[in-house]
């Protein structure tokens, strides 16, 4: 069992406590939650998760890992108090976007930290997850930093922190670009005459049953696309409309723009 301090326990850090606990990662009386907002406090106290508190003190020093999950506008602020009482030994895990692991090694006086891109289907456990870890982390740290991090989904470690950057556009922003897809799916189905219910089921159904086609086929993704267009045919006469509007680029073009807008929050 591993004794966790989860510093800002918005969406993303109430989900690593629920993960934590159900997966016996730490005690609940070992597992510390950091929330300088009042009501939310309250709130995380009624879910009974852990030990609830308004600010840290001395007791965080016997901690061996602490999880940044703070904005990053606030991090500079926060580095002050918490500096002096980070063990030297412990892991700082950073789920904060474009803040470097030079600047918050430097803030906190630190060596030991791993930045993290999590996304938000980790509240179910099936989470896509970036790591990013400089040559201070030896292998074993790596093991528990992937362990702790696999009880909300899949993970992948990463050679140069850079590329926290594709991740986050990729995987991290990636949800809100499906269910943009989604929602407009249903929508023509709404305009064709269907019932709102009706449009849904369909169209969720068939992206959970294109996602496992996908993920289990031997053919490339041009292939399976080929598979379901017969000549003439009526998927043919969507995929001309998609190509006549060039979306094919311009969802690589928003990628790309999601990934420069990482870049710039982390200078």
């Amino acid at each position: 069992k591993m004794k966790i301090a989860i510093i800002g326990c918005g969406t993303m850090g109430l989900i690593y406590a629920k993960a934590f606990v159900k997966y016996d990662i730490s005690k609940k009386e070992e597992l510390i939650l950091v929330e300088k907002n009042e009501n939310r406090a309250e709130e995380l106290k009624h879910l009974n998760l852990g030990k609830v508190v308004l600010s840290y003190d001395e007791e965080i020093l016997n901690y061996e890992m602490i999880i940044l999950a703070v904005k990053p506008q606030d991090f500079e602020t926060l580095s002050k108090t918490l500096a002096p009482v980070i063990h030297k030994n412990a892991l700082i895990l950073s789920i904060m976007a474009g803040v470097k692991v030079s600047i918050i090694n430097q803030l906190l006086k630190h060596s030991n930290t791993v930045r993290v891109m999590p996304n938000s289907p980790a509240a179910l456990g099936m989470g896509m997850t970036g790591i990013y870890a400089n040559e201070n982390i030896d292998a074993s740290k790596l093991i528990k930093v992937e362990r702790i991090l696999s009880t909300t989904g899949r993970t992948v470690l990463l050679q140069e922190e850079h590329l926290l950057d594709a991740v986050t556009a990729l995987s991290g922003s990636g949800p809100a670009y499906y269910f943009y897809f989604l929602k407009h799916m249903i929508q023509a189905g709404i305009a064709m005459g269907l019932e709102e219910s009706v449009a849904s089921m369909l169209a969720k159904q068939t992206m959970l049953g294109a996602f496992h086609l996908a993920n289990n086929a031997e053919q490339k993704l041009e292939a399976l696309i080929q598979s379901v267009a017969s000549k003439g045919g009526t998927t043919e006469a969507a995929l001309k409309v998609f190509d006549t509007h060039q979306l094919g680029s311009k969802i690589e073009q928003a990628l790309i723009a999601a990934r420069d807008r990482a870049e710039e929050l982390s200078k």
